[in-house]
């Protein structure tokens, strides 16, 4: 059923969630890879595949959620993330709302919930949340008959950056299970890469996290991952490297080494990469702080999927809100 799904999306025919709807994708809600079995991630990862094709054509847009709305609430900064989901929304011909904190009655003083509840109240479909809380989507999504998609709170998860991240490993490798992928930087604040984390184990690849001892505690090891604190190691055996910023944003300053000593003992400068197999992969989830985490010229190599990522996440969120907002009809 699927599979004729799929074809309908690239051929361009009315389609709708309801009509290819499978018993292998039954939430409502996005909130994290932490409670995704193996096959829903791939599942979602197909259901990419056909949104990918429909990017191609002439006309991008189908009619997969007409009549519903998207509510885009960003209580923090971004600018890929939310473009994304707004861009993946319209091409799926559903009405879009932009809201950020800074122009909500969160600075009046109103509570989440019940700005939330006002949005559901306007007939909101969709909701897409990025927060400082983590835990602030689930907290949502328990109370609201909408959607909630969980699109990065605190340091908890960023389950599609991690979605789209799969997508491109595959895209490129062809497979994501028995690669090695290295995640370097700041793994203790980052939501990405705990979503990496749950993402690329449940799919059968080996993790080694590498970063200052401050940031990348051995408690992460208990989650089935490796922990390095020697980068020069770990880049030779790597299929895949996915670079972090420094979230400065979460951390206090002890935690940094200080960006001198960060980047002669953690950053992927033009000599450190020459370390790296011919065919592996470097990814950033961005943004970008050049000359920091990596170099310029890396950053913009041949080995590097960054831009592709970006691509990439337009149909992975597609996907998403096609199955979400499927199942909140």
């Amino acid at each position: 059923m699927f599979a004729a799904g799929c074809r309908e999306l690239q051929a361009g025919s009315l389609c709708s969630p309801e009509n290819h709807m499978t018993t292998r994708w039954t939430r409502k809600d996005l909130l994290g890879l932490r409670e995704l079995s193996a096959e829903e991630i791939n599942f979602v990862l197909e259901t990419a595949d056909a949104f990918k094709q429909v990017g191609t054509r002439e006309i991008k847009k189908v009619p997969a959620l007409r009549g519903k709305t998207l509510v885009n609430f960003f209580v923090e900064p971004s600018t890929r993330t939310r473009t994304s989901f707004e861009l993946a929304a319209f091409r799926l011909s559903a009405d879009v709302i932009n809201i950020s904190a800074t122009t909500s009655s969160l600075t009046k003083g109103e509570t989440l919930k019940d700005t939330a509840r006002n949005l559901e109240a306007l007939h909101a479909d969709i909701l897409v949340l990025r927060h400082s809380s983590a835990g602030a989507p689930q907290f949502l999504a328990n109370r609201l008959k909408a959607s909630v998609i969980n699109a990065g709170d605190g340091a908890h998860e960023h389950p599609t950056q991690a979605l789209l991240d799969l997508y491109t490993i595959r895209e490129h490798r062809g497979k994501i299970a028995g690669l090695h992928v290295a995640i370097i930087g700041d793994i203790l604040f980052s939501r990405v890469a705990r979503s990496n984390i749950f993402g690329l184990l449940k799919l059968g690849a080996r993790v080694t996290l590498v970063g200052p001892s401050t940031l990348v505690p051995r408690e992460f090891e208990k989650l089935g991952v490796e922990v390095s604190y020697k980068i020069d190691d770990v880049l030779p055996k790597a299929d895949v490297v996915n670079l972090l910023r420094i979230q400065h944003e979460r951390q206090r300053r002890e935690y940094f080494p200080g960006l001198g000593e960060y980047i002669r003992l953690f950053g992927l400068t033009k000599e450190r990469a020459k370390l790296l197999k011919p065919d592996c992969l470097i990814m950033h989830p961005g943004p970008i702080n050049r000359g920091v985490e990596i170099d310029s010229e890396v950053a913009d190599g041949l080995q590097s999927v960054i831009l592709d990522q970006v691509t990439n996440g337009l149909a992975v969120r597609m996907a998403v809100l096609y199955l979400c907002g499927g199942i909140a009809a």
